[in-house]
């Protein structure tokens, strides 16, 4: 029974030993034989407890990790893998993740523990080190504590951060058309007298900055500039603006004003004194032009000035502006005339520069805007008020295309005297003061009512002729017609005549006839009737004679009355024409015969006016000449009657 309880005890011990050990045998491979195993996606920092024995039992002074095994921060890391005798009692192994940097952006590194800077520096220089992942080759090789200027670029790495510390940050990109404007907080002081650095070769666009500082690069502003990318750039090392390209139009030039670069020679002449003129790369205004394109032009050590090299139109008008906005201060022009008037009036100005002389432009001004304010705004506003002092604003006005042509020629050689030429000068609206543009438009309307006037009265005297003949035919009818009047009736008169002589002859011959037939009647009969024939043939005869007698004197009475008439009518007409005159008694006769057929001679509109009106006298001689001219008319066709 024993045997048996001591062989359970046994098992029992057995297995809880096993269990013990499955538990705890990383403490126990660690305590009995020192072993450590770092996983694959960590690194293992030492610290190292004590030093029992040996020369390096401290670390020097200053420092916080370890070289040589001095107690403390290890240099040494461990990579993945198993490690033995790193006894739990002097060794503390610290598991690290991997310092993983992603794409895209970069590792800046801080070096907790090296060499002192040197005095006036603020990044370490580069020491070989496996990119950090080496500390001891770091320590040893002279790294330098604080920010290093070698960094790290993405991916993963085994490093030390007891050593150093990494800070992630994004790559620096400089977009399309943009320019990235480099300054640098590390290198040589300027020389005296420039305000950037000089270009250095080989730093692959300030991405070795070790390359760089060791030729001598210079701290500040840079003139070189890094263009459209990605790049593995050290913002402890250098600052990047980010500027758009210099964008110059199609239409212009630009004049580039370097303020960096050799001092070179004047290339524009002895007689140009406004300024020297130097080659490309050179300190000053540069000959050479650029054309029409985008340019990366670091703004801080050069300025490109655009001069239009097409026609260029100025205006001097408050309401009128062009894209180019270089009239935008110019306003209308007041002026004064010889006779104290003061208008307005608006002017034009188109100038050329051409490629050639935009240098010489901008040596002289500095830009288009200076040109505009220092020559053609005093230029021409001087030259419109002087031209207006010399004549009347009325003749101002009347003589603007040859004034216009006159400021063409006197601004253009004003021009040419500082590299600008000319095109055109234009007058536009000339504004007159108010109260003589009044004045004239009161003279020109009454100017217009005269000849309004003067064609209303051509018109009316040529209606009053056309009148004036119509009623002088109109009456001249009437006239024909009492003419002809008087001559039926004279007519009928003599026919009257004829008519009782022919009547009376016809009765004799009827009476005769009767007498011869009653004669032979009565020879036929008897005697005896030959007395009562007789008688009775007496009888008729002297009831014919009696009636043929009362015939005769029946026309002759009738005769004797028209004759008696129309003596007594021209005895009566001779003694009115005596009283009257021949022309006052054939109007009044003209105007009786008018009133007794009821003949218009007026016209139912009459031009008649009162003592102001310049008709007035035309309506009081208006029927005597109407009269005076139908007398006329009717004399004329009595005398051709009578011809």
């Amino acid at each position: 029974m024993d045997s048996i309880n001591q062989e359970t005890l046994t098992w029992t011990l057995w297995i809880v030993g096993v269990l013990v050990c499955i538990i705890f045998y990383k403490f126990i491979l660690r305590f009995f034989f020192g072993m450590v195993i770092v996983p694959e996606d960590r690194i293992g920092l030492v610290t190292k407890k004590f030093v029992l024995f040996g020369a390096n039992k401290e670390l020097p002074d200053g420092h916080i990790i370890a070289t040589k095994g001095e107690a403390g921060y290890q240099a040494h890391s461990l990579a993945p893998g198993l490690y033995f005798w790193k006894w739990i009692w002097q060794y503390e192994i610290t598991m690290q993740p991997f310092i993983i940097v992603p794409t895209g952006q970069i590792g800046l590194v801080l070096a907790n523990d090296g060499v002192e800077l040197e005095t006036g520096r603020i990044l370490a220089r580069k020491v070989e080190c496996d990119t950090f992942q080496d500390a001891s080759a770091f320590m040893n090789g002279g790294g330098r504590k604080g920010r290093q200027s070698a960094l790290i670029p993405p991916g993963s790495y085994r490093i030390n951060t007891f050593l150093f510390a990494i800070e992630i940050v994004d790559m620096t990109n400089v977009p399309e058309n943009g320019v990235g404007i480099v300054t640098t907080l590390e290198g040589q002081p300027l020389d005296e007298g420039q305000i950037a650095g000089k270009i250095i070769p080989s730093h692959n666009r300030y991405q070795d900055a070790d390359t760089f500082l060791n030729n001598n690069g210079y701290k500040g502003l840079q003139e070189q500039v890094i263009l459209a990318g990605s790049y593995f750039l050290n913002p402890w090392f250098v600052r990047v603006e980010i500027v758009k390209m210099t964008e110059i139009p199609i239409g212009y030039v630009g004049v580039v004003i370097s303020y960096v670069g050799a001092d070179g020679v004047d290339l524009s002449g002895t007689e140009f004194k406004h300024g020297n003129i130097v080659a490309k790369g050179q300190k000053g205004v540069w000959a050479e032009a650029l054309g029409p394109g985008k340019y990366p032009i670091n703004p801080y050590i050069m300025k490109v000035e655009l001069v239009p090299t097409t026609n260029l139109v100025l205006n001097w008008a408050s309401a009128r502006t062009e894209s180019h906005m270089l009239d935008k201060n110019l306003s209308t022009i007041t002026v004064r005339s010889k006779d104290g008037f003061t208008f307005n009036l608006d002017v034009s100005q188109i100038i050329h520069i051409p490629t050639y002389e935009a240098p010489k432009v901008i040596a002289r001004f500095g830009n288009m805007a200076n040109l505009v304010t220092q020559v053609l705004e005093p230029t021409i506003g001087n030259y419109f008020r002087n031209s207006a002092q010399d004549a009347d604003v009325i003749d101002f006005l009347k003589s603007r295309k040859e004034r216009q042509e006159s400021a063409k020629q006197h601004i253009g050689e004003v021009l040419e005297q500082y590299n600008v030429f000319g095109v055109d000068t234009l007058i536009g609206d000339i504004i007159p003061p108010e109260t003589l543009m009044k004045t004239l438009t009161d003279r020109k309307l009454a100017e217009e009512q005269k000849v309004t006037y003067d064609t209303q009265m051509k018109a009316q005297e040529t209606r009053r002729t056309l009148e004036k003949e119509t009623a002088v035919a109109e009456m001249q009818k009437e006239l024909v017609k009492a003419d002809q009047g008087v001559v039926i009736a004279e007519k009928i008169a003599d026919a009257s005549v004829k008519k009782a002589t022919g009547d009376a002859n016809g009765i004799r011959i009827q009476s005769t006839a009767e007498g011869e037939r009653l004669r032979i009647l009565a020879t036929g009969e008897a005697e005896k009737i030959r007395l009562l024939a007789e008688a009775d043939s007496q009888k008729i005869k002297l009831i014919a004679d009696a009636e043929a007698e009362r015939i005769a004197k029946t026309g002759n009475a009738e005769a004797e009355k028209i004759l008696a008439i129309g003596k007594s009518n021209a005895e009566s007409y001779k003694l009115s024409v005596e009283a009257m005159g021949g022309d006052n008694f054939t109007q009044l006769k003209i105007t009786e015969s008018l009133g007794m057929n009821n003949v218009k001679v007026i016209p139912e509109v009459l031009i008649t006016g009162g003592n102001d009106s310049p008709n007035g006298p035309i309506s009081g001689l208006l029927g005597l000449e109407l009269m005076k001219e139908l007398g006329k008319r009717i004399r004329e066709g009595n005398q051709d009657k009578k011809e």
